[in-house]
């Protein structure tokens, strides 16, 4: 088989071709763009019969000639190049060099390049179609090419959070297709051998797969997409163990501290991520890409630590440095492109704006990731959150102000026509977000996929192509990791609660019984929720005048086998089972008093001595006394407004 680093002869007859082809190779290499396209036309109009790969290859070249910036001409051609080309049955789009007869192995190279310049745009589901046929003929594919194609389907399982899929598929390339070693492990049972080495980073074929593979090295000069480094990445991410051995380059450093926050070792993580900034700045190789990355990284370290207000500001000045990468991505290169990640960055700055109650902010910043990430039901049950955070702080300054001597009564909350698919932070789009993640779970829910024992060996997995196909992950609440099922029954139970009281507040009781119900079905369900769940429902019959079903979920007993500390680590005002008692008791109170047992009503009053009710108790304690025609009633109102 001919050698893949270097154009391939294959008839005497095209001595001159090939010598022209070798020719504009070299100027390619020497980024003589100008010269190398001179001998492309030469060769066009000698009348050589390889119109399909001169195409392709004047069009690498006049996308480098531009900077690499003209990514949209190269994939219109691209993708024109495709439509003109058909392979020839039987070839399999594999080949050895590319010949200038070779039109199918053009059509290989184009392929693969159309699916790195999608990688770049962040389309990686494109990219995965686009890519998926030379996928599927891995094993005919001439090595280095196959090593390109293997590096890059790695790279996009990777960013689409296809963690178990990754690992079956790195199990095929090391087992069946030997493109890499074992990689080594921190178990001192086992032998390490030594660091796996790939061809991915090597030319393979004329210009256009130079092209294609000078693209690729942005990539992994961005991506760290080596196969070596992709592969300890994925055991990583799926927390193998495994020895990292730093090189001196930021990717083995950062992956270093990525395995410290993935094992909770948060001190070290961090401690890593300063040391590359320290090191980087000394040596003046500081990039907006890196800064982006650390800032980044360390607000997500502060925020699993709970340190919100330093992750939002890391989170901050992560943005402010990707404003300079994202400035103009129309006139970008692919390279920047890739690096932009604005979306991801506001995702993680809105979950702490959530956590520092800030909703407003919170609310903005969510807004552009749901419109990447818009089948990500957890995204959905966020903004739903900050709407609700919202609502209640106006509420409560509402509130405030009644209370600070006000002449007039305070107004009613009264809930705008405006329709409900305006994005503004409102209990009406929050019921629209909510119903959203409803559909989203209950889908994904029906579809989970239960992960096999990670005691399973890769022997024991059979890597084979359709092995690693066949396998799924739970990758849908990207740009987050796989979601669990214990995580999933949890967020489906936030979701009925948050659902439940947005429709007692917007009036809609049938809605936020039906929710409440669903609620207290759930499985693995909280001792929180289960209070929530029984709260929403009573308050949804007695608003339906159905206050004897209302008393069923509301009685006093299931308080007390509640665990007070799933109570005390939320983020709520019920912070005790005492606390707890007394809100349920009150609610009791309130059915009882709309079904005229006031007696009754006023002993379980008489029990409430927690602060979070007093107030309320006390009001209804005198509409009792009125009722039943206290003599002091009136004096007691009375003076209550003095």
């Amino acid at each position: 088989m001919d050698s893949a680093d270097s154009p391939t002869k294959t008839q005497s007859s095209e001595d001159e071709n090939y010598s022209l082809l070798c020719q504009a190779h070299e100027q390619f290499n020497n980024t003589e763009y100008d010269r190398c396209l001179e001998l492309l036309q030469q060769l066009d109009t000698k009348g050589e019969s390889s119109g399909p790969i001169l195409r392709h290859n004047r069009a690498v070249v006049n996308f480098y000639k531009s900077g690499c910036t003209q990514h949209a001409a190269l994939l219109q051609e691209l993708e024109e190049l495709a439509t003109d080309v058909k392979t020839p049955q039987g070839m399999g789009e594999a080949g050895g060099g590319l010949s200038l007869k070779q039109g199918a192995s053009a059509a290989t190279v184009a392929r693969y390049n159309k699916a790195v310049i999608y990688y770049h745009r962040h389309m990686y589901g494109t990219a995965l179609e686009k890519l998926a046929p030379l996928v599927t003929r891995l094993e005919a594919l001439e090595k280095s090419m196959s090593a390109l194609v293997a590096t890059l389907q790695l790279q996009l399982l990777l960013a689409t959070n296809q963690l178990n899929r990754a690992e079956a598929f790195l199990d095929y390339l090391q087992y069946t297709l030997n493109l890499v070693d074992k990689a080594p492990s921190s178990n001192p049972d086992e032998a390490v051998p030594a660091t796996a080495t790939t061809a991915a980073a090597t030319p393979s074929t004329v210009v256009a797969t130079q092209g294609s593979d000078a693209t690729v090295a942005r990539v992994t000069g961005d991506s760290s997409g080596s196969l070596q480094l992709l592969q300890l990445l994925t055991h990583v991410l799926n927390r193998k163990p495994v020895v990292i051995t730093e090189d001196g380059t930021p990717h083995y450093a950062a992956l270093k501290a990525q395995q410290y926050y993935i094992m909770k070792d948060f001190q070290m993580a961090a401690k890593q991520l300063m040391r590359i900034n320290n090191e980087c700045t000394q040596a003046g190789t500081v990039t907006p890409q890196l800064s982006t990355c650390i800032a980044n990284n360390m607000g997500v370290i502060h925020l699993r630590v709970r340190h919100y207000a330093i992750a939002a500001k890391f989170f901050q000045n992560a943005l402010n440095f990707d404003k300079h990468l994202a400035s103009n991505l129309r006139e970008s290169t692919l390279q920047t492109m890739s690096s932009a990640h604005s979306c991801e960055i506001l995702y993680n700055l809105g979950i702490a704006m959530l956590h520092l109650r800030r909703p407003k902010e919170a609310f903005q910043c969510l807004l552009v990731p749901v419109k990447q990430f818009h089948s990500n039901p957890r995204l959905w049950l966020r903004m739903a959150e900050a709407c609700i955070m919202e609502h209640e702080a106006n509420l409560a300054e509402d509130e405030r102000q009644s209370l600070a001597g006000a002449a007039t009564p305070p107004s009613t909350t009264s809930y705008a026509p405006q329709s409900a698919g305006v994005p503004e932070p409102t209990l009406e789009f929050a019921a629209l977000c909510l119903r959203s993640a409803l559909t989203l779970t209950l889908h994904h829910k029906a579809s989970f996929h239960l992960v096999s024992s990670p005691e399973e060996t890769p022997e024991q997995r059979d890597p084979t192509q359709q092995s690693w196909r066949q396998l799924q992950d739970n990758n849908f609440c990207n740009p987050s990791k796989p979601i669990s099922l214990e995580s999933l029954e949890n967020m489906l139970a936030a979701i009925y609660a948050a659902h439940s009281f947005v429709s007692l507040r917007l009036g809609d009781h049938i809605t936020a019984l039906e929710m409440a119900e669903q609620l207290l079905r759930g499985e693995r369900l909280s001792d929180a929720h289960k209070l929530l769940g029984h709260m929403y429902a009573g308050e949804a019959l007695m608003l339906m005048d159905k206050a004897a079903e209302a008393r069923d979920h509301l009685d006093p007993t299931f308080v007390s086998s509640l665990d007070a500390f799933d109570l005390e680590t939320r983020d709520w005002q019920l912070k005790s089972l005492d606390a707890a008692q007394n809100v349920v008791r009150y609610n009791l109170a309130v059915a009882m008093t709309l079904q005229n047992d006031y007696q009754q009503a006023k002993t379980f009053l008489s029990t409430l001595t927690h602060s979070i009710v007093s107030i309320k108790a006390r009001a209804l304690r005198r509409y009792i006394d009125l009722k039943l025609g206290a003599p002091n009633a009136n004096a007691v109102t009375a003076g209550s407004l003095s």
